[in-house]
């Protein structure tokens, strides 16, 4: 017999930088949902990748003088890595830059043309680059963009235009018939009454005003606009119009597109009606989670509020940020992060419940009998309550999972672990082990808790994919023992070897101590991130309510002593090779010279460079800068407004090396 499959999917990520832990939210939930699928027995596939294309990228790659694709390849290439690190099972990774996608596309857009679902025209209107929407004039917000509150830019092009309004009442039947489309339901009616009901335009889906994205094939000074070349990845990864379609006819329809709340809109009615458009099926349901949002709303307002999904995996160990992101929040509603909710979590529930549970279970097992518990056992008072809580846990875990609704089939098992570790203390195994006479008791006991540890560790599967393994080694848990269907019954446990205590899985974490390292990671992290500013790449500070840029902070002279600067002389200078910013410059600082590259070769050029007196900031991490290591900083002065830049330089005869206080 066939197995039955399960298509599940994220968004394609806009390569525009630095993950951080909020990102990476969409994806492990979407793990946790293809594991606890292949568990099941489905045949999964589980799709992830990213979007590369539009004139935002064409400016940022353009401003750090390199091509678009060479931007968005070490972008993705972090991503991919990332993902690797937090051991991300995704079947596929889709690039919008794949070439099969390119050609799909271009076929879809045609097919949508010579249906008269695409025409030409001319679109007037209101632009924003960050978020790549128009606007009309009564959509702004104080004139600027309602999603990011960004400023737009007024323009007029020719384009050609989807049919979006011909599909509108068939988009509301569907809505109105399905209420299982969009979850959670919340969703819905935020679509309908918003959107929906008040009318539909139809939809800018090419421009002329960039060339980064996927040509019209029969119009090339027009490309593909991302909406249908960013939504058709859904279909193109698995060979939608291509010589192989197998997968398409395979897994599609989509089972479940997981998305934001912020992009409901475009996979709720955009995407619906492209594929309507196409006499394809729609996918089963979209859900709009809700969005982890930084304490206070931005990285610099927590004390230590490190975001950085690498740090925290190093400090923390993955299962222990996996079981964070997926138990803190009720799936689809908006949560906070901070490192202080993430340290008190591990300590609470992976430290103090589960880690204590399968500390003291195998140390007592060792203790007492061996490492081998007899097969001559005895029932006794509180075990049937443990058995039916236990044997009931995988039903409830599988209920509230097909919802998705991670949170709630954690908090399930948790219940578990709370029950397992109170039936220790109600039959107080070190009681029993006083006398010979309860040593049959005893061994029932803990036989009790080695099997409702074994189903514990067989429903973290989806969530936790190292833990498990941890358990299993220390308890001897066979193989055979811990598959999926095995969670719901009871008395499966057999050793197959000794069982051998080991390291703690979840050790406890002091809050303080931690809190104030992260802290001053955090110092670290922007002076690192100001040096690279410095250095020629572009910064734009947000600012806060009271108009101070995000990251501008009073600092005592403990801080201001840790910098160290002192007086260069320019050596040489020249330019880097391939880039309109940066210039390489070998300076003297008292006995050493020393390398750095700074971007301001659109002010100095190298020959007025060479013989100047300049501050260094000394002490500075070393960087590579287009592959150039860069030794230090130099320090100059900007006026954004007039785009101006000067050097810092000395006044007067000091000799180099000199430390500037």
């Amino acid at each position: 017999m066939e197995r039955k499959t399960f298509y599940i999917t994220t968004p394609i990520y806009y390569p525009s930088g630095k993950l951080h832990i909020g990102h990476s939210y969409t994806t492990v939930a979407a793990d946790a949902m293809a594991r606890y699928k292949r568990l099941q027995g489905y045949d999964v596939m589980f799709l992830t990748g990213t979007d590369e294309h539009g004139q935002k990228i064409q400016r940022v790659a353009a401003e750090n003088g390199v091509t678009p694709k060479e931007y968005v390849d070490k972008i993705v290439d972090g991503i991919k890595k990332l993902w690797s690190l937090m051991k991300i099972t995704n079947d596929k990774f889709i690039r919008t830059t794949d070439q099969e996608h390119v050609e799909a596309v271009q076929k879809i857009f045609k097919a949508l043309y010579d249906k008269g679902d695409i025409y030409k025209s001319e679109y007037e209107g209101w632009y924003c680059t960050p978020c790549e929407s128009f606007w009309t004039e009564t959509q702004l917000v104080d004139g600027k963009c309602p999603d990011c509150g960004r400023a737009v830019e007024k323009t007029r092009e020719e384009s050609y235009f989807f049919r979006l309004s011909k599909y509108q009442d068939r988009l509301i039947r569907l809505f109105e018939e399905n209420t299982e489309f969009i979850q959670p339901s919340s969703r819905r009616n935020e679509m309908l009454n918003n959107f929906l009901r008040p009318g539909l335009e139809d939809l800018c889906v090419s421009r002329t005003s960039f060339n980064w994205g996927v040509p019209v094939t029969f119009d090339e000074k027009h490309v593909v606009y991302v909406w249908i070349d960013a939504l058709s990845n859904y279909i193109t990864a698995l060979g939608y119009l291509s010589d192989n379609d197998e997968n398409f006819r395979k897994y599609w329809p989509a089972d479940v597109h997981l998305v934001g709340k912020e992009i409901v809109r475009f996979h709720t009615i955009i995407w619906p009606a492209m594929l309507m458009a196409l006499d394809l099926p729609l996918p089963k349901q979209v859900f709009g989670h809700g969005w982890l949002v930084l304490e206070g709303g931005k990285m610099s307002k927590s004390k230590g509020n490190v975001v950085d999904p690498v740090v925290l995996i190093e400090k923390y160990g993955l299962d222990a940020i996996r079981y964070f992101l997926l138990r803190e929040v009720p799936f689809g509603a908006d949560g906070v992060f901070s490192n202080e909710a993430l340290i008190n979590r591990i300590n609470s529930d992976l430290a103090n419940d589960l880690g204590n549970l399968v500390s003291r279970t195998t140390a007592m097992i060792s203790k007492y009998f061996g490492g081998v518990i007899p097969g001559t056992r005895e029932s006794g008072e509180f075990d049937q309550e443990l058995i039916s809580v236990l044997s009931s846990t995988k039903k409830r875990t599988e209920e509230y999972l097909d919802k998705l609704q991670f949170s709630a089939a954690l908090t399930e098992i948790w219940k578990s672990v709370s029950r397992t570790n109170k039936y220790i203390d109600e039959t107080m195994p070190w009681s029993l082990a006083k006398k010979e006479e309860n040593k049959a008791r005893l061994a029932g006991v803990l036989y009790n808790l080695a099997e409702s540890i074994r189903i514990i560790s067989i429903l973290i599967q989806p969530f936790m994919p190292e833990t498990p393994f941890k358990i299993w080694s220390q308890l001897a848990i066979a193989e055979e023992d811990r598959t999926w269907e095995s969670a719901g019954q009871w008395g499966v446990y057999k050793q197959s070897a000794p069982v051998t205590p080991g390291e703690i899985i979840f050790p406890r974490i002091d809050l303080e101590k931690e809190l104030e390292a992260l802290a001053e990671m955090e110092k670290k992290q922007k002076v690192t991130q100001a040096s690279s500013e410095s250095a020629g790449r572009e910064a734009k500070p947000a600012a806060d309510k009271t108009g101070q840029p995000e990251g501008v902070a009073l600092i005592g002279i403990e801080d201001f002593a840790k910098v160290e600067l002192k007086v260069a002389k320019v050596l040489s200078c020249e330019k880097v090779e391939k880039s309109d910013k940066l210039l390489k410059l070998k300076l003297q600082c008292g006995n050493e010279e020393r390398q750095v590259v700074s971007g301001i070769a659109q002010y100095y050029t190298p020959e007025e460079m060479v013989g100047k007196v300049l501050i260094l900031v000394s002490n500075l991490k070393p960087a590579k800068l287009r592959g150039i290591e860069s030794q230090g900083m130099i320090l100059a002065a900007s006026d954004k407004e007039s785009g101006k830049l000067a050097l810092v330089t000395v006044d007067g005869d000091i000799p180099t090396g000199s430390r500037v206080s």
